[in-house]
């Protein structure tokens, strides 16, 4: 079975091309050109571009659909080799300013929402991906992959630069190895050059694996799915706040490298009637204090899976300005894409559906039935 070339740092295809200068010139192809057919790669003896073709895979995968949103996010489902799918986002977080004169102010800006698994052990009360359960990690290359696709089908220019959050489906410290690969390859300056400081990993709380990665001090930056002020509704919402409780997670993020200029981010799922009152915002306070942190209020996103209510925008707008009145950073984030299937896993459960109701068609046709 071929191998999954994004699976490959530069320095792991330096030791295996030879000489090793080609691999630079590989991944200029692969990062710069989003080329994945190896005799494309016009610079490469014809012999190298046999061998590479009968080692690798430069397309590994494939889109199966695309949901674009008014606000110009799109949704994105993969199906990988093996025939399993999952989802990525593409999100425009900023239209380009332009003066009176044409000049350029300010350029576009973009944020790329990966996936680091094909459903999730988590299980999360609010979110879709937990309907599907786990099926496994994703390796390296699928991350780094999704990336290159995200920008060639976008056309992006190679030296754009974007921002990565692992805030798609699966929890990302579950996958470490993968994850933590894959963050160095797209920091890679001869590849997607896109630095660990613009690359931020949310999880939902795997204490040790949070020390873990701040041994590491890979640069990149931490986000925690807080979501909660006290253990009983955390482990109603997240069940794995049962193995590392509030205190144990927010221990771990004491200890994490920050850098100077940055804060950990604690996303705060806003959700009607459960965690939206003052009382929740003054325990909140009181949690993150001596912490540099950076809340960010997210508004429940409806979908019908869920029993789980949006808040009212005031009640929101009110628990944000007492923090902020105390302090504490606070910003509300702008929803996006909320008439596509925004929610994490969504699309994906509806494209299941879909495929479930057409194998249920096929069936009653062979049956001789309508």
């Amino acid at each position: 079975m071929k191998q999954n070339i994004y699976d490959y740092s530069l320095k792991e295809l330096e030791e295996i091309l030879s000489p090793s200068f080609r691999a630079k010139q590989v991944y200029h192809w692969l990062y710069a050109k989003y080329i994945h057919d190896f005799d494309k790669m016009l610079n490469l003896p014809k012999s190298l571009q046999q061998e590479l073709d009968e080692k690798f895979s430069a397309k590994n995968l494939s889109i199966i659909e695309v949901e674009t949103s008014r606000d110009g996010s799109r949704k994105y489902l993969f199906r990988t080799k093996d025939g399993l799918s999952f989802e990525s986002v593409f999100i425009k977080m900023r239209d380009k300013k332009i003066d009176e004169q044409g000049k350029i102010i300010e350029g576009e800006k973009y944020t790329f929402c990966l996936s680091s698994q094909v459903g999730c052990k988590v299980g999360c009360a609010f979110c879709s991906t937990a309907k599907g359960g786990f099926v496994r990690n994703l390796s390296a290359g699928e991350i780094v992959e999704q990336v290159v696709r995200l920008k060639e089908d976008n056309a992006l220019a190679p030296e754009k630069r974007v921002n990565i959050v692992y805030m798609g489906m699966g929890e990302p410290l579950d996958n470490f190895e993968h994850v933590t690969k894959a963050i160095r390859i797209i920091a890679e300056l001869n590849g997607l050059s896109i630095s660990t400081r613009r690359q931020t990993i949310s999880t939902s709380g795997i204490a040790p694996k949070i020390r873990k990665l701040g041994e590491l001090d890979l640069g990149v930056q931490l986000a925690i799915s807080l979501h909660a002020v006290n253990d009983e509704l955390r482990s109603r919402l997240i069940p794995m706040n049962r193995a590392y409780n509030i205190e144990s997670v927010l221990d771990a993020v004491r200890n994490f490298p920050v850098d100077t200029r940055k804060r950990v981010m604690f996303e705060y799922l806003v959700i009607k009637g459960l965690n939206d009152d003052l009382g929740s915002a003054k325990a909140l306070l009181r949690l993150l204090d001596g912490i540099k942190s950076k809340v960010n209020l997210i508004l429940f996103n409806p979908h019908e899976e869920s029993e789980f209510e949006r808040p009212d925008d005031e009640d929101v707008r009110k628990f944000a300005d007492f923090l902020v009145s105390k302090g504490l950073l606070c910003t509300i984030r702008e929803s996006k894409g909320l008439d596509i299937s925004a929610a994490c896993g969504q699309l994906r459960e509806k494209e299941k559906r879909k495929s479930l109701k057409n194998v249920s068609c096929e069936t009653r046709r062979e049956d001789g039935n309508p």
